[in-house]
């Protein structure tokens, strides 16, 4: 961006970009973040809601595992191959939605073939990876009744 345009105009982003929303709770019900879960058991959306928005992300951290973490189909925590954050399994995911009294995690970092990774983790499929071409995006849609996962047939 600096070579593109200046140094000012890359200032401007860069604030913009660190008082943006890390996550939000939909209805009261649905956190959608763009990583996913933490390292910890015992995060509260209260913690979540303190975290002092406004620098640069960490390395390390809620913040951080915001930003980077990705489920996993295995029960558990797990290294992540990225180097940031971690892997989360579909128990984690249970005990924080249990926790915090909500329904779903929704997630956009990385894409999936499958959208839905769980019945209580779900990623939006785009139509090409960003190694084909820039991808326009995808968007989730869903009356709130969707929000209440059935149990399994």
């Amino acid at each position: 961006m600096k070579h593109k345009y200046s140094e000012q105009t890359f200032s401007y982003f860069s604030e913009v970009f660190n008082w943006l929303p890390l996550g939000c709770v939909l209805g009261g019900k649905v956190f959608i973040v763009h990583g996913g879960l933490f390292s910890r058991d015992d995060v509260t959306l209260d913690e979540l809601r303190a975290l002092n928005r406004n620098r640069e992300p960490p390395e390390e951290g809620l913040m951080s595992e915001m930003l980077w973490s990705d489920p996993q189909p295995q029960p558990g925590r797990s290294p992540s191959k990225r180097g940031v954050g971690l892997s989360f399994g579909p128990d984690v995911t249970q005990s924080f939605l249990e926790r915090n009294g909500l329904k779903l995690v929704v997630r956009s970092h990385e894409v999936k073939v499958r959208a839905t990774l769980s019945r209580r983790c779900a990623a939006p499929r785009a139509p090409r990876s960003a190694a084909q071409r820039p991808r326009p995006g995808s968007a989730v849609h869903w009356p709130p009744a969707a929000c209440s996962p059935r149990p399994p047939h």
